[in-house]
């Protein structure tokens, strides 16, 4: 990582602050599938595949990605999906026998009476944040880190995945607790890797880290429906008009008013995919008066109409 990256996580460290729960052990067959809806009120679901290997199927029912032991998926946005067999076709209608009963901390979910082919510790991450949209909108749909990466955070993952399972198996007295904290330091890590892997310097997290932008994009995220102009952007900025938008290009390799325009929509696209609200709500949010506005910069930004992201679409 890189010395601007590292500035770029320490700026935004106050963002990643979550409050874990581990809900289940699942240990399952060869013919499986478990659904989770949407999550609500800053919750985030993760996986971790301690055997065998699954598939997760997102909630718009395209994306799907394949998920083998030591592999991690974080959902930042609480995007409903379904966790399936490796061998189960998508459509397969169940029932898989699937039961569910205490087991220390958590429940234990199985249709397997012997060793299972696959086993998954899972739960759910809780954002501390004032301003949601801060950290989902600097987070993709799904965060996945590799059992296959050699790099020494990945390693660092894996001996987190292999304590958390350990004290579940183990439920001792204290396992909970010790889980829960080794399941916060999981997800802070995951989080590193990303930025290590993509890069933060000219994206999102690169402008909320930097000494001036940051104030004009977390108001950005903070009323993203408001009518900014380049005098206001500029004052939160605490620049001039024109020193404001020779620092955003260089950093961000696009105009401020089109990054603007690029964030309304990827929160929207993000909305349509993770709740019912009528596509007129969504539009106002992004700050368009009108449905045939949005749906026409929608199709532009996205290659196909908004109806299209809802889950469930055909």
């Amino acid at each position: 990582m890189n010395e601007r990256s590292v500035d770029t996580l320490s700026s935004v460290a106050s963002l990643l602050r979550v409050k874990p729960q581990l809900q289940q052990l699942c240990r399952f067959g060869a013919q499986w599938a478990s659904e989770h809806a949407a999550e609500t009120d800053r919750w985030a679901p993760f996986h971790l595949v301690t055997r065998g290997g699954c598939i997760l199927q997102l909630g718009d029912r395209v994306r799907s990605i394949r998920l083998a032991a030591g592999d991690i998926v974080v959902l930042p946005h609480g995007t409903p999906h379904v966790v399936r067999g490796s061998t189960t076709p998508p459509d397969a209608p169940g029932p898989f026998g699937i039961r569910s009963q205490p087991f220390g901390p958590v429940d234990l979910k199985t249709n397997s009476a012997g060793k299972p082919q696959t086993q998954l510790i899972c739960g759910r991450l809780r954002f501390d944040l004032a301003h949601p949209n801060l950290l989902l909108a600097a987070l993709p749909d799904a965060i996945v880190v590799s059992a296959a990466d050699d790099r020494a955070d990945a390693s660092r993952l894996r001996m987190y995945v292999s304590s958390i399972r350990a004290e579940i198996e183990a439920n001792l007295i204290g396992a909970a607790a010790i889980a829960t904290d080794l399941a916060s330091a999981l997800f802070v890590t995951v989080v590193r890797i990303h930025l290590q892997r993509e890069g933060a310097d000219g994206g999102l997290l690169g402008l909320l880290a930097h000494r001036q932008l940051g104030g004009a994009v977390r108001a950005m995220l903070e009323e993203p429906a408001r009518n900014w102009s380049l005098n206001e952007l500029a004052a939160r900025a605490n620049a001039s008009r024109a020193s404001f938008v020779r620092m955003f290009q260089r950093v961000a390799q696009r105009a401020p008013l089109e990054f603007l325009t690029e964030l309304r929509l990827e929160l929207a696209s993000r909305k349509l995919r993770n709740t019912s609200l009528a596509l007129s709500d969504v539009a106002a949010e992004a700050g368009y008066q009108s449905e045939s506005s949005f749906s026409r910069a929608f199709r532009r930004r996205f290659g196909r109409p908004p109806g299209a992201l809802r889950v469930g679409h055909s």
